[in-house]
């Protein structure tokens, strides 16, 4: 296995934990306000990072001076991504801002083709779009239309996709930054979510033992390790096939819902599936042959 596959099926993991984002969601029972509920998260996300450079005998000081640019794409994408999908969400239906949000794979798969490393091939575009389609089958379910009225929200919701898609793929051009940086990266965004708590929002915490389960779980996984491995992934990996493999992440989060009863099965969950699935396999046999033609080259 090459090293560019290696970091594709490592960024992918992070895919899957985002897919059980909202079964642990619904296990915290709305009770956390969002920006409190990013501060607990991405301080979790931090002490895992801590707890590694504690065991390497060191506090991970050396990882804090990184390059402006470095701070300033990793600030952007994992802050302002979320800050501008809790923005949306207050502004907008949230039926309407997950649909102009999970456009963000498709504008990574876009954006990794200006990039010289990266090539954008004609059955990656198509799966791409394929599961563009599944992608809306499946969240686009009592949608009522967009509506004028909400543009400020569907900007916000427009801000994710620029803000996400633009730091996975920006990611690239500061490969040399360690992964153990991000663990300074979600320290600094833990902060800036408290601040935004004290601004906007009232505090609860969790109430009972299943909501700090799902609390704790959410630091662990989806917002947690999960950026780890996406960093990994987007710095060394194939960046087309993990923005259309990312489109599993709301196929995950349905498939669980349903086996958890917490969902209904339907026909559209089907269609949804098979176009997503399709829409990886095909970039995923794209990219095999790139791998096969490249090793042949080098042989």
């Amino acid at each position: 296995m090459n090293t560019t596959t290696k970091a594709t099926l490592i960024g992918a993991t992070a895919i899957v934990m985002w897919g059980t984002l909202a079964l642990l969601t619904q296990l915290t029972e709305g009770r956390v306000p969002p920006f409190q509920l990013m501060a607990i998260t991405f301080s979790i996300a931090f002490l895992l990072m801590l707890g590694r450079w504690r065991i390497q005998g060191h506090w991970g000081t050396r990882y804090l001076k990184q390059p402006a640019s470095a701070w300033a794409i990793s600030l952007l994408g994992i802050f302002g991504n979320h800050f501008c999908y809790f923005m949306a969400m207050t502004m907008a239906p949230a039926v309407e801002v997950s649909l102009i949000a999970y456009l963000w794979p498709l504008a990574m798969v876009l954006l990794s083709a200006l990039l010289p490393d990266q090539h954008l091939k004609a059955p990656q575009l198509v799966g791409a779009l394929l599961a563009v389609f599944g992608c809306w089958l499946l969240v686009g379910k009592g949608s009522d239309g967009f509506n004028s009225e909400y543009l400020s929200g569907y900007l916000f919701a427009f801000g994710c996709v620029i803000l996400w898609s633009s730091y996975s793929v920006a990611n690239r051009l500061v490969a040399a930054v360690p992964t153990d940086a991000v663990g300074w990266f979600c320290a600094v965004t833990a902060v800036l979510s408290l601040f935004c708590h004290w601004l906007w929002e009232d505090t609860q915490w969790p109430a009972t033992t299943w909501q700090w389960i799902g609390v704790v779980a959410l630091g662990l996984g989806p917002l947690g390790v999960a950026f780890f491995t996406w960093d990994y992934g987007v710095k060394f990996g194939h960046l087309a096939t993990l923005g259309i493999l990312s489109y599993a992440a709301p196929l995950i989060s349905v498939t669980l819902l349903v086996l958890a009863n917490k969902a209904e099965a339907s026909w559209s969950l089907l269609w949804a599936c098979i176009a997503i699935v399709g829409g990886s396999a095909l970039a995923g046999l794209s990219m095999r042959r790139q791998a096969k033609r490249a090793q042949a080259q080098t042989a």
